[in-house]
């Protein structure tokens, strides 16, 4: 079952498909144009651009607890794209994670998922890719500390990592969930972001879409857990959030979310939106402590009063001054769905730490009736006042006592994370000496093999 998602296509571009393999009559304008689809499906415009900047070109950071990571041009650039790659050169980046030279790329360019992808869907990717303007944009040098800036070391994070292996349905389940497995894990590539991660910073299996945190934000845990996952959630309001990003009693999107959202999820058939959400439902429950347990009858839908009454703290004052316009003192949101905050993870997290990157960095949200955004307060509220009003939404709307600090709101504004890089080191270096030891092995068993050979000549 290759190219999974063509049946979806099919309904949008009128295509005619009849097995996996691209039909003999296919245009060049259809390959491209199913390329766009499968793009978008794969998000590669969400890494490749940078804010307000040109689709594609790149330059995007990506901060890591030992550097910087930029993503890479890849418009048709001859000089600073990937003008000049071949076919199966841009397949081997995307199913081994090496670039056009030989280089090891690193795992921030998810290709430990795009392993999976089928060689039409990898092929037709790019020739989407290749239809689009060139511009000519340097990518700007990744800024990692020693030893994580060897990219050889990569070759022994693929042996632990990387299975390099196609994805192959599995014929005890439907279409649908095989097309919905295909789209989270290989295409849609979800568990980069909420699956945790092991000690090699490769993905843990055992904990998959348990949830995570990334740059700063909690990606949910997607299981079917009824507490702390997706399953109390109905098919509507699952398929309406990964559709609009946003379900009703179960809040909008916001950050990166919300970004996979508007450029990725926004673009799919509704039949891969169905699939998507069918794969999801039948994933293991899984539970983290650390995960939101979400009140569905909070203390702002218990109390009457229009504003309520009690002790006039900061966090209430902070709220009726800058949130209560918008939300509503019940939650409700008061000019559009998108600012519903009844059944949101982020007001029902005691670390508050989505609804902390909210307030801080504001949020945006394309709705039918057009963009909404809510601005950012970072600039015109201090770290205690963050921190109170973060508290204070958490007890109202999730009737949950969070300890959001002002120190958790600083580093959270500096984008500095608590992480102990002790460990992530040593494991760099235990994998050098390792290598090293490799390297020397197999030194030595080449010239113990050129001097028996060289022996042996001479006995001759």
């Amino acid at each position: 079952m290759r190219n999974l998602t063509l049946a979806a296509f099919a309904m949008v571009a009128g295509l005619c498909l009849s097995g996996p393999a691209v039909a003999q009559t296919t245009t060049n304008a259809d390959i491209i144009k199913r390329g766009e689809y499968l793009t978008h499906a794969a998000d590669c415009e969400a890494c490749h651009t940078v804010e307000g900047g040109k689709p594609y070109i790149g330059g995007r950071p990506f901060t890591l607890p030992f550097g910087v990571i930029f993503s890479p041009n890849i418009t048709p650039d001859v000089k600073t794209g990937i003008g000049g790659w071949s076919d199966d050169e841009f397949v081997r980046a995307l199913h081994q994670g090496i670039g056009k030279d030989g280089e090891h790329l690193y795992p921030a360019f998810p290709y430990a998922s795009y392993t999976g992808l089928s060689r039409d869907d990898a092929l037709a990717i790019k020739a989407y890719l290749f239809s689009l303007p060139p511009v000519e944009q340097e990518t700007k040098e990744n800024t990692l500390a020693f030893p994580f800036n060897q990219r050889w070391g990569m070759a022994f994070w693929n042996l632990v990592n990387l299975a390099d292996k196609r994805f192959s349905p599995d014929p005890k389940q439907s279409d649908d969930w095989n097309r919905g497995n295909y789209l989270a894990n290989a295409l849609g590539h979800c568990g980069e972001c909420h699956t945790p991660r092991t000690l090699s910073f490769g993905l843990n299996s055992s904990r998959s879409f348990a949830g995570a945190e990334i740059e700063g934000w909690r990606a949910y845990n997607l299981t079917s857990d009824k507490d702390r996952g997706l399953g109390s959630w109905s098919d509507a309001q699952l398929e309406s959030y990964l559709s609009t990003g946003h379900a009703d009693g179960r809040g909008a999107a916001a950050g990166p979310m919300e970004e996979v959202v508007r450029l990725s999820l926004s673009h799919l058939a509704q039949p891969d939106i169905h699939a998507l959400a069918v794969y999801l439902r039948s994933l293991p429950p899984q539970s983290a402590e650390h995960d939101p347990v979400v009140n569905t009858n909070p203390p702002a839908l218990q109390d009457a009063a229009y504003v309520p009454g009690g002790a006039d703290t900061l966090g209430r004052t902070v709220f009726e001054g800058s949130c209560a316009s918008c939300h509503g003192w019940d939650g409700m949101g008061m000019q559009t769905p998108h600012a519903d905050l009844k059944g949101s993870g982020a007001v029902n997290d005691l670390q508050a730490m989505n609804l902390i990157q909210v307030v801080l960095n504001g949020a945006s949200a394309n709705t039918a009736t057009g963009q909404m955004r809510m601005p950012a307060f970072g600039k015109s509220l201090s770290d205690t006042e963050i921190a109170a009003v973060a508290n204070y939404a958490v007890d109202r709307f999730g009737g949950q006592r969070s300890s959001v600090t002002p120190d958790d709101v600083r580093k959270a504004r500096l984008g500095a994370a608590d992480l102990d890089l002790k460990p992530y080191i040593n494991a760099a270096i235990v994998l050098g000496i390792v290598g090293l030891l490799v390297l020397a092995a197999l030194a030595s068993v080449s010239i113990v093999l050129r001097m028996t050979r060289r022996a042996t000549q001479n006995i001759s």
